[in-house]
């Protein structure tokens, strides 16, 4: 049977699957699902119409799945989805999302989120994210695949940042970090590639040479951001290894709305 302590209190409409622990007084409300393996610590309100995966680890004081905090929400029934095996630690805000957008706040799977980071309505995460101490996103921000993001970190509404990406210590981010590169500062700046992260992750030298060729082609050539694309698409056929690489980053740029950092 669930593992639910005596002092939390559980909607009897809520679906948690037989597996699931919850820790004293939680309060989980009637439209939770939570999947198998899910450990939901202490004093944790889930509320809203959140849905939990696999082996999610919940640490006390979080907050997920409350209305947004957006003057234009009317009650209408938008959602929170958290993929597998998320860390989410203490005191955590996540919200759910509004009609103005998807109607869903998503987390992916394999993200290790520290404490007091806020998750905004509509923001839309990837998989294997780091976000560290006293992160806060604003508003519908999307955050790709193993991105790392430093404490204290600030992120305004509808800014993108690029898979692979990472953001230093105190780093006010307004416009969007493209895949791979390296930011911090305010005003942001990019400070290089990620090259411990890439090689972490086992990007091989050609890979990673081609990589360093976008940053060249894209900040240190006095290229305009056309001619730096086009010099981009050109690393595909140099390189076939990062025909992949060389998509995402160029997928990145042609799909910029709000400019990125340079």
């Amino acid at each position: 049977m669930t593992q639910v302590h005596p002092t939390a209190i559980v909607d009897p409409k809520a679906e948690l699957d037989p597996s699931v622990s919850v820790g004293p007084y939680t309060v989980i409300g009637p439209h939770v699902r939570v999947g198998a393996g899910t450990v939901i610590g202490s004093h944790c309100v889930i509320e809203g119409h959140t849905t939990l995966g696999r082996d999610n680890r919940i640490f006390q004081f979080s907050s997920l799945g409350a209305v947004p905090q957006d003057k234009k929400h009317a009650g209408e029934p938008t959602e929170l989805t958290i993929g597998d095996r998320n860390t989410v630690r203490e005191f955590c805000t996540f919200n759910v999302g509004t009609v103005q957008d998807a109607g869903v706040t998503r987390i992916g799977d394999d993200n290790w989120i520290m404490a007091y980071v806020h998750i905004a309505h509509d923001c839309q995460l990837g998989n294997q994210i780091t976000m560290a101490n006293n992160t806060t996103l604003a508003g519908h921000v999307q955050i790709g695949d193993w991105a790392t993001v430093g404490g204290l970190v600030g992120i305004l509404q509808r800014m993108r940042v690029g898979a692979h990406s990472m953001i230093g210590f105190g780093t006010h981010v307004a416009m969007d970090v493209p895949p791979y590169m390296v930011v911090d500062g305010t005003p942001l700046a990019v400070r290089g590639v990620n090259l411990v992260g890439l090689r972490r992750r086992d990007f091989s030298a050609g890979r990673i040479a081609a990589i360093r060729d976008m940053h060249k082609l894209l900040y240190r050539q006095g290229k305009t951001l056309e001619e730096a694309r086009a010099g981009i698409a050109a690393l595909a056929a140099e390189t076939p290894d990062a025909a992949a690489d060389v998509a995402l980053m160029d997928g990145f740029l042609a799909t910029s709305t709000r400019g990125i950092a340079r």
